[in-house]
């Protein structure tokens, strides 16, 4: 079985095993009918990917193998054992994630796109697929700048963008767990809990909470919020409240139009994430 094989079989498992428990044991209660979340999101995500995918291809993994042949990147100035050099890549791939999760809500420009992902009205597992191929393609030139300036191998990139899929799925699926175990692994992992937050329609609740896989980033960078009770997370963007906002080709046309005051219900006036005015 191939490696690209693998990481299909595993995400695919992870996806509907994740989908099964939140069923089972909700966290929060829907606002829209679960059945058509799904397919809205499944179906704006496979546009994006089938076009990332053209990109994405021929470009990272040839990148990644003249990269390790040539030594280049941080992991190229020392000698290391072939296990820790994977460790280390593993965490400095997590932790530049960290920055372009933080520059999507912090650059106007990349907030258009990313904000299709947090206009969802509900947070499952299935939000998880939910990007806009835009910030997608984006993201495939910063996946270049990070394996060049790491010196992430093919072996270290695979293993990372697998566990990145199942992490992600993970913490954006509504499964309620056991608080102590919550507790317990928020202290090293994403969990849905935490990430909960960072989909809240509060700004200073949604300006949180940005790792991805290991949650140390946060604790660094005393961005960790943990303190928002479940019960009183409502899950969207205020000015994207209504359903009738959010259908598969209003999301793919909303980074192209004049962008709204995210932050106040119902407001058209077009505004940055920072609150100054943009001109569309």
């Amino acid at each position: 079985m191939t490696a690209r094989a693998i990481t299909i079989v595993v995400v695919g498992s992870a996806f509907l095993l994740f989908t099964a428990f939140e069923i089972l044991w909700p966290l929060r209660r829907s606002v829209e009918p679960k059945l058509r979340r799904i397919v809205r999101n499944l179906a704006l995500g496979g546009v994006s990917l089938a076009l990332v995918t053209l990109l994405q291809a021929p470009l990272l993994t040839p990148l990644a193998v003249w990269v390790q042949q040539r030594g280049i990147g941080l992991l190229g100035l020392v000698e290391l054992p072939r296990a820790a050099e994977i460790a280390i890549a593993l965490l400095l791939l997590d932790y530049t994630l960290w920055i372009w999760h933080w520059m999507n809500h912090r650059v106007p420009f990349l907030w258009r796109f990313h904000l299709v992902h947090h206009v969802d009205l509900d947070l499952d597992s299935s939000t998880a697929l939910r990007f806009h191929f835009g910030e997608l393609l984006l993201s495939v030139g910063y996946r270049a700048l990070q394996i060049v300036v790491i010196g992430a191998g093919v072996t270290s990139l695979w293993i990372w963008q697998t566990i990145l899929f199942v992490a992600i799925l993970f913490h954006h699926s509504n499964i309620r767990l056991p608080a102590a175990l919550d507790a317990a692994l928020v202290r090293l992992l994403v969990t849905p809990r935490m990430h909960g937050i960072h989909h809240s329609d509060r700004r200073e609740e949604t300006d949180s909470n940005w790792s991805s896989i290991l949650t140390v980033w946060d604790y660094v960078h005393r961005t960790m919020r943990l303190d928002v009770p479940q019960e009183s997370v409502t899950i969207g963007v205020p000015a994207y409240e209504d359903p009738k906002a959010v259908t598969i080709g209003k999301l793919l046309l909303l980074p192209f139009r004049k962008q709204r005051n995210d932050w106040v219900p119902g407001d058209p006036v077009s505004q940055s994430p920072g609150g100054k005015a943009v001109t569309g």
